[in-house]
């Protein structure tokens, strides 16, 4: 079994905690003071440029909360590593990688932390920010109605198998019903992120969530085709960490910023 290694200094600045909500016990990783924003890590977990993420949302006024859901933090993601945690999350009952309108049960666990870290931070509510196999995780939480600013980066799941799982949501009808009922009233505002390219994030989930979210979702679609003007690589996935260019005017710094901006807007202003 390969070693796993953890970068050094990937986590400085973060405190570690616990959190117990509802039986199970997991780490939390934070840095910062003010509001909070739940960062939900992607494959293979707490990455160092998922930790670096987590130090820009710190850097405009908000409290950065990681919770462990798997992987090892700090560690880089290495092709045996992201394989490890892949097939973890597919036996897992808490991560619904396959089945149709359905909430992957994690969320529960999650809303209880987005109301702890609300009441312990302050704000007017907390942002929510999923990655990957955690993307979706962000609008599941938004039925809660401290989740003030949620974001989806490539929501991968469910793992897009044919035509009805390109266009599901990962979420079950009820809880979806909860959060167009939400963003009806003008006060949620849904931030989606993926590149044009990604084939584990198809452009059939994008549509429908604009059917469903109507202009309460805001869709950022960064070119990563053929020849596109900026060179993304064809397998382009990650936006905010492993495939973002943080060069003024690249279109991956502007969805960082435009994340950034949403939660000024919706937990600082």
């Amino acid at each position: 079994m390969p070693a796993t290694a953890v970068l050094e200094g990937a986590l400085e600045g973060f405190s570690r905690s616990s959190f117990t909500a509802l039986g199970k016990t997991r780490d939390l990783y934070r840095t910062g003071s003010g509001p909070a924003v739940l960062v939900m890590s992607e494959i293979p977990g707490i990455t160092p440029l998922v930790a670096s993420f987590a130090r820009r949302v710190a850097s405009i006024g908000c409290t950065a909360v990681l919770p462990q859901l798997f992987g090892v933090p700090g560690a880089e993601p290495t092709p045996w590593l992201m394989a490890r945690t892949v097939a973890g999350a597919c036996i897992s009952r808490e991560f619904s990688t396959f089945a149709l309108r359905r909430t992957s049960p994690v969320t529960a666990w999650l809303r209880v932390l987005a109301r702890a870290e609300h009441e312990a931070c302050g704000g007017p509510g907390v942002g929510a920010v999923g990655m990957c196999i955690t993307g979706g995780f962000a609008l599941a939480m938004t039925v809660e109605e401290v989740v003030l600013a949620p974001v989806l980066s490539q929501p991968a799941l469910p793992f897009p198998l044919n035509r009805a799982h390109r266009r599901d949501l990962g979420i079950s009808d009820e809880d979806l019903a909860r959060v167009r009922g939400r963003c009806r009233t003008g006060n949620v505002s849904v931030l989606g992120l993926r590149f044009s390219g990604d084939k584990a994030v198809p452009p059939q989930r994008f549509a429908r969530l604009r059917e469903e979210l109507g202009d309460a979702f805001v869709a950022v679609e960064i070119d990563s085709g053929p020849g596109n003007p900026e060179g993304y690589r064809k397998g382009a996935h990650s936006v905010l960490t492993e495939d973002l260019r943080d060069l003024e005017n690249s279109a991956t710094r502007a969805a960082l910023d435009q994340v950034l901006d949403l939660f000024r807007s919706k937990l600082l202003s």
